[in-house]
């Protein structure tokens, strides 16, 4: 009977890559099968396997070059062995479709009173222009729940009389992530008594009512803790100059105060400031270069459908499918994750890291 020598016959290893699958078949000549595979010596990159018929595969964990001697047998007893180099090279960087997002927060208004509604105009056209998730609803009730959850993933607290002071907020969040990423950020908060306040609920310089409890990111200890940070919370005036001066931050929290976002007037009024105050910024050149803004509604009027309610989400970017209407469920941990990953930030706090994504609004390839 003719039965060469067995013998390897893979002579290389293709590299891989951290996070990347891995799939390669082990070849042999000769022998007598089955064939029987197995390391005989040294150690294969953390997150890959060989199984007993050759197949090496997993996802790479770590990166790094390995030196290994594979060995195959055969049913007659013969054997081979052969020295093998892998690589696996670090996971590249995460793709960044986004340059610039933006959160634009409104208050306590029903889905239906929103959308179609004469006394919003503005926002209807925005919506029949860009994006709109038709089956969004708030995360709980009232409202401060609910700007947690856009910034923490939780709810954390049902109680709209804390203040940064009374309730620092340590758990993980969006300025803590950003900040690990190296990305900037800022909150432009209509009305607050000055850059850098963390106190309760006050009347402006200009007169109008700041409610503390819309602006969540002076509640996070990592803001609290550090007099640089606490700097990034500033005046709504300061948007227009930052644009102008092209000195955007990669991440904003925008709240109008308690009159132009429809808590207090009239959702005339609040469509009125969009118009106003945050039409300039979509159409200026940086926003139409790599900009994502998001006008959402904090909880509904009077629902508690899936815990706050169905609400208006309005997605605006020049990356946006026309006219798009989603009808998947989503809640406010999305936006966060949204936010986060459109920026290139991959560690999104628990529980948005598993909220659905929302890259259905986009014409782009999502990132993986």
């Amino acid at each position: 009977v003719n039965n060469p020598q067995l013998q390897i016959t893979t002579s290389a290893l293709p590299n891989g890559q951290v996070g990347a699958a891995y799939n390669v078949t082990l070849q042999a000549s000769g022998g007598t099968a089955p064939l029987m595979w197995s390391i005989s010596s040294g150690q294969l990159p953390a997150g890959l396997a060989l199984s007993t018929a050759g197949v090496l595969s997993g996802t790479p964990t770590a990166s790094g070059t390995v030196k290994l001697t594979i060995g195959v047998s055969d049913a007659s007893g013969s054997s081979a062995s052969a020295t093998l180099s892998i690589t696996i090279a670090a996971a590249t960087a995460a793709v960044a479709p986004f340059g610039h997002v933006f959160i634009v927060m409104e208050e306590n208004t029903n889905y239906a009173d929103v959308i179609g509604s004469a006394s919003a105009p503005y926002l209807n056209a925005l919506a029949s222009q860009y994006g709109l998730a038709t089956q969004y609803y708030a995360s709980s009730h009232p409202s401060i729940p609910n700007y947690f959850a856009l910034t923490t993933g939780q709810t954390l607290t049902n109680d709209d009389s804390q203040t940064p002071l009374t309730f620092p907020v340590s758990v993980d969040n969006v300025v803590r992530e950003l900040l690990a990423a190296g990305k900037t950020w800022k909150a432009y908060a209509e009305s607050i008594p000055s850059a850098g306040y963390i106190g309760g609920d006050a009347t402006g310089p200009d007169g109008g009512t700041f409610y503390t409890r819309h602006v969540p990111l002076p509640f996070m200890k990592d803001v609290q803790d550090s007099a640089t940070q606490k700097l990034n919370v500033v005046p709504f005036t300061q948007l227009a100059a930052d644009l102008a001066a092209d000195a955007l931050p990669d991440y904003s929290f925008i709240t109008p105060n308690g009159c132009d976002d429809a808590h207090d007037c009239s959702l005339s009024v609040a469509d009125n400031w969009l118009k106003n105050k945050i039409d300039p910024l979509i159409k200026s050149a940086a926003f139409q270069k790599d900009g994502l803004l998001l006008i959402v509604f904090d909880e509904s009027g009077n629902d508690n459908t899936n815990g706050g309610g169905r609400v208006a989400a309005v997605i605006v970017s020049p990356f946006c499918k026309p006219g798009y209407k989603s009808t998947t469920l989503y809640q406010h941990p999305s936006v966060l994750r949204l936010m986060l990953e459109g920026l290139g930030v991959m560690t999104v706090p628990a529980p948005a890291s598993a909220a659905p994504k929302m890259w259905e609004f986009f014409t782009f390839t999502p990132p993986s």
